[in-house]
């Protein structure tokens, strides 16, 4: 980005002073158009030009592409708490060697925990087995881990989908089960392994909400019906945190606390998939916008 894109013509700093002025040919460019074309419908150009967002920081996840490794991130996440919690997105990398998660936190507003294929290692809620289901991503266990403690510190929001859910349990010293696969007294809580990738997303169970709990409050019902996708939930509930849905087996669905004024929300399953379909998931990600501006959920 050219400094005349960042700066007014007396040299001031306009992100400072929360306005963007664009240069003439910048200007001339965009004067017809209220947007900038976005696939996802994102109505940044206004916003920009308007009042800046707050930042919403992402975890990102160690994968590997084409044998090397990698910071991913979902696009679908992006898409779907970008758009409907209206903020700005900022990727914090797994890379816990290299950076503090204290070094990042202040300069977010709040904190999504996205889900991803690998699973918490149980050492971090203290069990030690041989046999326990991977893949791992220990890097983002340890960051995740100093970046939850790291914006509740400072009274920042942190919202949790599925392996979020998890951490967030874990970080309030709660412990998970792995028996969700095989276990006779529950529910699917995932599709039959040979199904495709698409149709593990097609998978849906419903979940009550709990009286008098935060989302019962903002969905004004009962029950949902979410997408499931899971293989561990949570055994022992983290000291401090409210359940705020349940799947029928009595599983736990959704949490939520708040921290030093912070609010905490997680949910076992997926409201990013196709959220721009769905108005519920939508709501989830609306309750985040409004963490991420400091108005108070239970309101």
């Amino acid at each position: 980005m050219s400094r005349s894109l960042l700066c007014d013509g007396r040299g001031g700093d306009a992100f400072s002073q929360g306005k963007i002025i664009f240069s003439p040919p910048v200007a001339r460019r965009f004067a017809s158009r209220d947007t900038l074309p976005s696939r996802g419908g994102t109505r940044y150009l206004r916003h920009m030009t308007e009042k800046l967002r707050p930042v919403l920081g992402v975890i990102s996840c160690n994968r590997s592409i084409e044998n090397q490794s990698a910071q991913v991130v979902m696009t679908r996440y992006l898409n779907s708490a970008l758009t409907y919690a209206d903020a700005a997105g900022l990727l914090v990398p797994a890379m816990p060697d290299l950076m503090h998660a204290k070094e990042v936190a202040p300069r977010l507003d709040g904190l999504l925990l996205t889900g991803t294929p690998s699973n918490l290692d149980p050492k971090r809620y203290g069990v030690l087995v041989d046999d326990a289901p991977g893949p791992f991503d220990p890097a983002r266990d340890e960051m995740t881990a100093h970046l939850i403690e790291g914006m509740l510190e400072l009274g920042k929001p942190v919202f949790g989908i599925c392996r979020g859910f998890q951490e967030l349990n874990v970080a309030f010293g709660g412990t998970l089960r792995r028996d969700m696969a095989e276990h006779p007294d529950l529910i699917a809580h995932h599709a039959p392994s040979e199904k495709s990738f698409a149709e593990y997303f097609e998978h849906i169970h419903p979940v009550t909400l709990e009286e008098g709990g935060l989302l019962k409050r903002a969905y004004r019902r009962d029950e949902l019906d979410v997408v499931s996708v899971h293989y561990q939930g949570v055994d022992k509930l983290g000291a401090g945190l409210k359940v705020e849905a349940k799947a029928p087996d009595g599983v736990i669905e959704a949490i939520s606390a708040e921290v030093n004024g912070a609010p905490v929300l997680a949910v076992q399953w997926h409201p990013e998939w196709k959220a721009h379909e769905n108005p519920q998931s939508q709501t989830f990600f609306e309750l985040l916008g409004r963490a991420l501006r400091g108005e108070k959920l239970g309101a």
